[in-house]
């Protein structure tokens, strides 16, 4: 690893911490102190940009895990249950099953609209300009919403623990 790289690593380590700290705030305190509390002092927005591409490579091991599985992936697909979170490598059949398992529950937490761009854009490989013809929007809607979609199912994929960000 070059020097060059690390302060960028610990920028990252820092914002998956504050993460976690503001997610725990935000579910601690009620919705008027937390009110008071934006009003005394603003926070720093703490983004999930960093990890869109651990996320686009989840799903792409998704699509691959599925298939080995012997079953077409279904973003769209029916409530499905899980038996535990799988944030270790997938080498056996059964750890692939879990692992689909666990990405398609992740993923019917989602708006219809975020799991038909998710699907169209990372699994299916279509551009935005044709994502865009195919859900009947503009370029720039996709080209602005696919990125929140993008930082939804980070949000569902670290709460669930699925998404594991080494220390």
């Amino acid at each position: 690893m070059s020097a060059a790289a690390a302060p960028l690593i610990w920028e990252a380590r820092r914002q998956q911490i504050a993460w976690r700290e503001s997610r725990k705030n935000a579910a601690a305190k009620p919705a008027a102190a937390q009110q008071q509390k934006t009003e005394q002092k603003a926070e720093p927005i703490v983004s999930l940009a960093f990890y869109r591409k651990h996320t686009e490579s989840m799903l792409r091991r998704y699509l691959y895990a599925s298939m080995k599985v012997g079953r077409a992936p279904s973003i769209l697909g029916d409530p499905v249950g899980r038996g535990w979170v799988s944030s270790r490598p997938v080498k056996t059949f059964e750890d692939a099953v879990i692992f689909v398992l666990d990405i398609e529950m992740c993923l019917d937490k989602l708006d219809p609209l975020d799991r038909q761009m998710l699907s169209r854009v990372v699994i299916q490989e279509y551009t935005q300009a044709e994502t865009a013809q195919l859900l009947g929007m503009s370029t720039r809607t996709i080209s602005y919403k696919f990125p929140v979609a993008l930082d939804r199912l980070t949000e569902k994929l670290l709460d669930s623990g699925i998404l594991v960000i080494p220390e």
